[in-house]
């Protein structure tokens, strides 16, 4: 739900005209092509005629694939678009600055780099990319360039035909140096370095059109963002500014004895010219703070500091996986009674078995939950409703037929694209289908699912595996070489986190508003692994959940208090974007929502959330004081007892983490006719607060070690 609001695209996405093939996969099946009455993304990907591989979505790029240019892309310390006139870059951390609503880095751009010989550019298609890079064409090969460009690297690599390079600035900049097809220049403050091959010679200083004149077979060069003028900073750029880095790839590792993942970045370079090996490679916070490294520059960014390190072989970072529960252990103390009568009336009525990949996915969230406390309170019937619940909407979607004919959109369906390479599940909700948003939001309560009945019942994840597997190489294929997915769709590995707009079409780049949602995903996986004894799909989980959360608990929280801007007066930053921290959601400003879209749903893989007691009581304070002065503005007036009335629920068992006796106070007056947030409970929130008042905060007494036992059972406790 993170991109709540469709674009109005240029064209029309239209019904499929013709039949969808179904497939059999395992005791299920899905649509090759789209069903009956669906729509799809309304363009095919703007790619070369090379590009033969599954396009990647939901990446800082997107907007290149999506678009014949693109909207602003952010490969940090650097901002950039394809224009008309060539590439144009800017320097976003020059100036940040923020205020309640944002944190947010300078716009505009200093330069472009264009081509002599091609006065206006119709598009630039994407020609390849890395896990960290994107390569870039504009123009055709008789006339026009490529350019690589990508996260933590201040340089951009050009290659050119038919022409030479030229580089566009507002005005004439000013000229620090020029020596042997070095130019460095100066415009605003903020410093460039433009590399020819050494025997080139630069033309037009003085004015604000700068012309290579390139030896006969130099058909290249490069350009920095330098973080400061110094003579030695613009050696060492110069030094390695013919190394051209054309992919930077990640390798994962996971330690079970120590809960601890490792991941391992390889730059592969084309080396122009002799020079000092390696390059420079800027790093996120999350990033430097296990970096065994020294920094040698710094720049400034929305994120905040990232730190330069030279390198020739690449660089590691490691992070620890949270605890994590398969079933939210039911504490010694807790009223079973209450708690059996909470969960009678949570399972009351007839349930919604049918519906889009989001909301339905928030009832199998909800259904997963209580099947676990109706196990452990004994109660049979309650657990085989559940599961019963489970199973029929699980099927219903896994299967591409009904009545021995192809399923129409609205009946459940999950269909694949082969434009796009992705698997899209209808009926769709909040873009899924046109623009290819959240598929991770919504596939991991499928994936949670799955994985909660993989450990009760192997016979029946044995036959729907396959058609499980199709979700999971949809959000998170771990295989480079996969014909029918991009290589994890949703996450960025060098940016820490996923993003969740498919397209990326905005001008802040691409966005993120429920991290707690990702990490469901990825808590999803680690269940499924650990049932069905996948230790290779478990490392991948593990990579993926520990590196969103460590991205989360900088970006999103702040938990340290060291990245926030002084003039940021919020605890928290709602929604993550490419150009931007926001203090806004896509749907409402109330502050409820604000601080509760990164906590829900609240399941046993949810105690991240409390892994900083410190932080979390500021969150909520935060909260507190917000919400007041946001009721204030709209003259309401605020009841001490019970402050919250919207996902209630969600918040008080996210202050339980820190304060149980205070959230179960304000649970216990709740309303007679209280409604939990959809995708949560009753008998979880009794269950979740009881817990945390038998345990208290995670890090705090021994008391509760026994009950936040921080593993699993099988695969990933390394047993």
């Amino acid at each position: 739900m993170a991109c709540f609001r469709l674009l109005l695209l240029a064209s029309a996405a239209v019904a499929v005209a013709d039949a969808a093939e179904v497939v059999p996969l395992g005791a299920g099946s899905y649509l090759r092509g789209l069903p009956e009455g669906a729509k799809g993304p309304p363009v095919a990907p703007f790619v070369t005629v090379e590009v033969k591989r599954p396009v990647p979505t939901n990446t800082w790029w997107s907007s290149l694939a999506w678009l014949p240019l693109s909207e602003t892309l952010f490969p940090h310390p650097l901002s950039a678009k394809a224009t008309k006139d060539g590439l144009a870059l800017g320097y976003p951390g020059s100036g940040i600055a923020a205020n309640e609503h944002a944190i947010m880095g300078s716009g505009g751009f200093d330069l472009t780099i264009g081509h002599a010989g091609v006065a206006e550019f119709r598009e630039a298609r994407v020609a390849d990319w890395s896990d960290a890079t994107v390569t870039a064409r504009f123009g055709e090969k008789a006339a026009g360039f490529t350019v690589t460009l990508g996260h933590g690297l201040p340089f951009v690599y050009c290659t050119y035909e038919g022409g030479a390079p030229v580089v566009r600035f507002k005005a004439a900049p000013k000229v620090l140096r020029d020596q042997g097809g070095e130019l460095v220049v100066q415009v605003s403050g903020r410093t460039y370095g433009l590399y020819a091959p050494s025997g080139a010679r630069w033309s037009g200083q003085g004015t604000n059109l700068l012309t290579v004149n390139p030896t006969k077979g130099s058909d290249w060069f490069s350009a920095a963002l330098l973080p400061d003028d110094q003579a030695a900073t613009l050696d060492g750029f110069r030094a390695r500014a013919h190394n051209h880095v054309a992919r930077l790839d990640v390798a994962h590792a996971f330690d079970p004895a120590t809960r601890r993942v490792r991941a391992t970045w390889t730059p592969t370079y084309t080396v122009k010219e002799p020079g000092t090996p390696g390059s420079f490679f800027a790093r996120y916070p999350h990033q430097w703070r296990s970096a065994t490294q020294p920094a040698v520059f710094t720049y400034a960014s929305v994120r905040g500091p990232m730190k330069v390190e030279a390198w020739t072989q690449g660089g590691d970072e490691s992070y620890g996986l949270p605890p994590l529960l398969v079933d939210l252990p039911i504490a010694p103390t807790a009223d079973r009674a209450k708690l059996r009568a909470l969960l009678a009336q949570d399972l009351a009525g007839k349930p919604q078995l049918r519906g889009d990949t989001y909301w339905l996915g928030k009832q199998l969230g909800k259904w997963a939950s209580l099947l676990g406390l109706a196990d452990q309170l004994g109660d049979a019937a309650a657990a085989a409703e559940c599961e019963r619940r489970l199973k029929t909407s699980l099927e219903n979607f896994l299967t591409a037929t009904v009545d021995g004919r192809a399923k129409k959109a609205g009946e459940g369906v999950f269909a694949y694209d082969p434009r796009w390479g992705t698997l899209i599940g209808y009926p769709a909700s909040f873009g899924s289908d046109v623009e290819l948003n959240d598929h991770h939001f919504h596939y991991g309560y499928f994936l949670r699912a799955a994985g909660v009945l993989a450990r009760r019942d192997p016979a029946w994840i044995a036959r729907w595996r396959p058609m499980v597997d199709l979700l999971v190489r949809d959000i998170a294929s771990g295989d480079r070489a996969d014909p029918l997915f991009p290589y994890q769709r949703c996450f960025d590995p060098y940016a820490g986190h996923s993003w969740a707009s498919g397209h990326g079409r905005f001008g802040d780049g691409n966005n993120q508003e429920s991290s707690s949602e990702s990490i469901n995903a990825w808590y999803g996986l680690l269940l499924l692994a650990d049932a069905t004894g996948d230790t290779r799909l478990r490392d991948r989980a593990a990579w993926l959940l520990a590196t969103e959360v460590a991205a989360i608990e900088d970006y999103w929280f702040d938990v340290r208090g060291d990245l926030f801007p002084p003039s940021y007066p919020v605890e928290v930053v709602t929604m993550i974007w490419g150009g931007k921290g926001a203090n806004a959601t896509w749907f409402d400003a109330n502050p409820q929502s604000l601080h509760g879209i990164n906590f829900l749903p609240l399941t046993p893989g949810s105690l991240y959330l409390g892994q900083h007691p410190d932080y979390a009581r500021r969150n909520h304070e935060g909260l507190v004081q917000s919400l007041a002065a946001f009721r204030a503005k709209q003259g309401k007036g605020v009841a001490p007892a019970a402050p919250f009335d919207h996902w209630a629920d969600i918040l008080w068992m996210q202050q339980a983490m820190f304060d149980a006796p205070a959230a179960r106070r304000a649970w216990d007056a709740r309303p007679a006719n209280f409604k939990p947030e959809a995708g949560n409970s009753l008998t979880f929130t009794e269950a979740w607060i009881s817990a945390f008042e038998q345990a208290g905060p995670l890090l705090s007494t021994p008391s509760g070690a026994g009950l936040w036992r921080a593993e699993f059972t099988k695969t990933s406790a390394g047993k």
